[in-house]
């Protein structure tokens, strides 16, 4: 197991007076250079509970959020007219860069025939069969968040195994999935903690267990009782957790070996490639999931089935009493999505546009290393295709326990607002940085650079 050097006296090898010292420093240089945000957003959005139109707009680390002009590509500028090199990409929403030019021009082109009307469109003929030949699965529905889509697909595993539990890996993301909200605390299964209004124990029907752990899997399945396991083919939404050697094939033949289906979230890994890590590794998931960036922008989800699950499913709606099924949203398959999504899978989510968006995090994954062992930093850098993430701890970590003991939160907000003056956007969650399409090898220097800067400053 990694140590971990976040102490009183010492956070990621850095002081504590030291951060807050560079945080409020580099809190006034924002402010400074942002009159017209500071006078307009300063004191939050009015009408707006907490200011913002989403409550987790407050969670960025810079004083106020940042009031956006216009993205185009991989640039966004603010209403003060500066200018920030983007590689948060609305957190993987825009992983592609922000309005795609054949992604506008669907949208455009939509716009003119109707947004919305509960009938399929012309570009659904296309989507099923790119959809098919990209992920492997052979059937799909549409939704419009990833939440949605593990919601429904979770429904469907429960559905055709007869079972009710799920299992989940600790630190995991699947959206705001109920059922994913659990954690381990010493070893024992709890509701995470800030979830707001939950009154129930999500652990009664969820089992969680740590990434990178097949023989705690095998005990959690051995009862023949778990519908589903859900997962990621990375940790990605803590500090980066990536499987060992083996894992993946272990956790496949486990959950054939107890008729336990598997579903592969693939809405932060689909940075991996053209195919996302499934196509890339060769996972054979029995249900697949994919948002966020699958539209270029436009909220859109998908999830598809194995032959298999089909038919088993088939079977239960034959037999179950008619009513609602608790699956689906009025928006979701809407032709504007149609549209915009058809545009991704053609024109969007090319080879060529992969091998770039690879051959740069290439280069930031190196570039942030060297600045990390220059400055002799107990700090690694993780990576999953076009998506890198640095870590202000030693690497690489094993498990979801390790990744949340990694996160130094005082520490990272302080990089995050001091990136933001030299011009870079990195996500305000964690140290996460993607390649789109649209990012150039200049701005990846410059985020090199600006990285550079920062760590020169916590170790002045």
């Amino acid at each position: 197991m990694n140590v971990i050097n976040h102490s009183k006296t010492s956070i990621g090898g850095i002081g504590p007076a030291r951060i807050a010292e560079l945080r409020a420093t580099e809190a006034e240089v924002f402010r400074r250079a942002r009159p017209k945000s500071m006078a307009k957003i300063g004191h939050g959005l009015p009408c707006f509970f907490g200011g913002v139109p989403m409550h987790w707009m407050n969670d960025w680390p810079t004083p106020f959020p940042i009031l956006v002009d216009s993205a185009r590509g991989a640039i966004i500028r603010d209403i003060d007219g500066n200018r920030l090199d983007d590689f948060c990409l609305g957190d993987t929403g825009s992983m592609f860069g922000h309005s795609p030019p054949s992604v506008a021009r669907a949208i455009r082109r939509q716009a003119g025939r109707g947004l919305t009307y509960m009938l399929p469109a012309e570009d659904a003929l296309a989507i099923g069969p790119l959809l098919q030949q990209r992920f492997g699965l052979p059937l799909w529905q549409i939704a419009t968040t990833a939440t949605d889509a593990n919601r429904f697909a979770l429904r469907v595993a429960r559905a055709v195994t007869g079972r009710e539990k799920i299992l989940v890996f600790n630190g995991c993301y699947h959206g705001s999935v109920d059922e994913t909200m659990v954690r381990l605390v010493a070893g024992k299964a709890v509701n995470r903690p800030g979830l707001a209004g939950e009154f129930r124990d999500l652990t009664r029907a969820t089992d969680v267990v740590e990434f990178n752990d097949l023989p705690a899997l095998d005990a959690a399945l051995r009862g023949n009782d778990v519908a589903c396991v859900i997962a990621e083919p990375v940790l990605t939404n803590s500090c980066m957790v990536l499987p060992e050697a083996g894992f993946h094939d272990g956790l496949r033949r486990l959950t054939r070996a107890t008729g336990t289906l598997l579903l592969i979230d693939e809405t932060h890994t689909i940075s991996t490639g053209p195919g996302g890590y499934t196509s890339k590794y060769g996972l054979e998931p029995d249900l697949f999931v994919l948002g966020k960036p699958i539209a270029g922008g436009v909220p859109a989800s998908v999830w598809g089935m194995s032959e298999d699950v089909a038919a088993r499913y088939a079977a239960y709606i034959s037999r179950k009493e008619p009513g609602y099924s608790g699956m689906g949203t009025t928006l979701s398959a809407n032709p504007l999505q149609f549209a915009a999504m058809r545009a991704t899978l053609e024109y969007v989510m090319t080879d060529e546009n992969y091998s770039h968006m690879d051959r740069l995090a290439r280069r930031l994954d190196a570039g942030l290393t060297a600045v990390i062992d220059r400055y002799r930093l107990p700090w690694h850098v993780a990576r999953v295709g076009a998506r890198v993430e640095f870590i202000c701890a030693p690497g690489p970590l094993r498990n979801g326990g390790e990744a949340e003991g990694a996160h130094a939160p005082e520490l990272e907000a302080t990089i995050h607002v001091a990136l933001v003056n030299r011009g870079v956007l990195i996500a305000p969650f964690h140290n996460m940085m993607l390649i789109s399409p649209a990012t150039s090898a200049a701005q990846v220097n410059r985020l090199i650079t600006a990285f550079g800067a920062v760590a020169a400053k916590l170790t002045a």
